[in-house]
């Protein structure tokens, strides 16, 4: 068979890189299998090297105090953080494989605004005070990544095909069930861009709420008094997660809002709704912490994330 010699013109980084699509798709890949190991992480009880060597205490020390609660407090944060990694990437996977990859300019903008909000929420460690040298690591490794793939996958947009706005009435306006199903889902997308920034300012200002002190049977002086680094930590883990409920929020509205999801991306939206969701309320009950007005914006976002979904799909 005829040698077919390599284009002069492909160099090493096009060859890599392709249109865009595999950079995103590893930025993707990698937020859920992140969030899989802080979920197996959490389920074991342990901390982090780094949280570790910054608190000079190991969990085994702290679950001495107050029967444990403290540990079960940051294993009830860090597994909604997992559970809401996994959503985004399996989001980022099926916007990436499906939308992008036909070119359509709305999976391109979603991409772009959800990924700004998720990757600054790290500058939340400058009001807590704690920088996690392993979150840093990651984020600095995976942002300029996502940004090629960003840049790259640009030219896989028919630009002119697509100038359509993204405030322009979708076509599900018209179909009653469908905009039934779309408007909960919206109202859900809101709510929980909202819980992720009061998330974030919680734990960049007064870090508990009325309900966590209650849990926990001590208030920030008294864990301040244990452990000077205690809050800090535990504040970090309560604004990485609230920057992930916001970029959440962020996917869910952009991709109800056109309304252009076909079957894989509502299995996905299900895999994300069930991972963010899921963790969210059921944790709870395994630390024991089910105070009801805490509980009560998980499950109500839970039962109508279900009631949108279905009713979205069936119209």
């Amino acid at each position: 068979m005829p040698h077919t010699p390599p284009d002069p013109d492909t160099g090493l980084f096009t060859l890599l890189l392709g249109d865009g699509r595999a950079p995103l798709a590893v930025v993707g890949l990698a937020l859920a299998l992140a969030g899989g190991f802080a979920l197996f992480v959490a389920a074991r009880g342990e901390f982090l090297p780094h949280d570790v060597a910054f608190l000079g205490m190991a969990p085994g020390e702290l679950c001495a105090v107050n029967e444990c609660r403290i540990v079960h407090f940051m294993i009830h944060d860090r597994v909604a953080f997992g559970g809401a990694l996994v959503a985004i990437g399996t989001m980022y996977l099926w916007l990436t494989v499906g939308p992008l990859a036909r070119g359509q300019r709305w999976a391109w903008e979603l991409l772009a605004a959800s990924g700004a909000v998720g990757f600054a929420s790290f500058l939340a460690y400058l009001g807590y005070g704690y920088l996690d040298t392993w979150h840093g690591t990651a984020t600095a490794a995976l942002a300029p990544l996502f940004l090629v793939g960003l840049m790259t996958s640009r030219k896989r947009i028919n630009w002119r095909a697509n100038e359509r706005r993204w405030w322009v009435r979708p076509a599900w306006f018209a179909a009653p069930h469908g905009r039934a199903g779309s408007v909960v889902l919206l109202g859900v997308a809101a709510g929980m861009f909202a819980g992720g920034v009061t998330i974030v300012t919680v734990g960049m200002t007064i870090v508990f709420v009325p309900e966590d002190v209650a849990f926990l049977g001590m208030g920030r002086a008294e864990l301040h008094a244990l452990n000077p680094r205690l809050v800090p930590l535990i504040a970090h883990d309560r604004a990485g997660f609230g920057g992930a409920v916001c970029c959440c929020g962020v996917l869910l509205a952009g991709v109800v809002w056109r309304g252009e999801v076909d079957r894989a991306g509502w299995q996905a939206l299900a895999l994300a709704g069930i991972a963010g969701f899921g963790t969210a309320v059921f944790v709870h009950p395994a630390i024991g912490y089910t105070d009801g007005w805490h509980l009560s914006p998980a499950i109500g976002g839970a039962g109508l994330f279900a009631l949108g979904w279905w009713l979205a799909r069936a119209g």
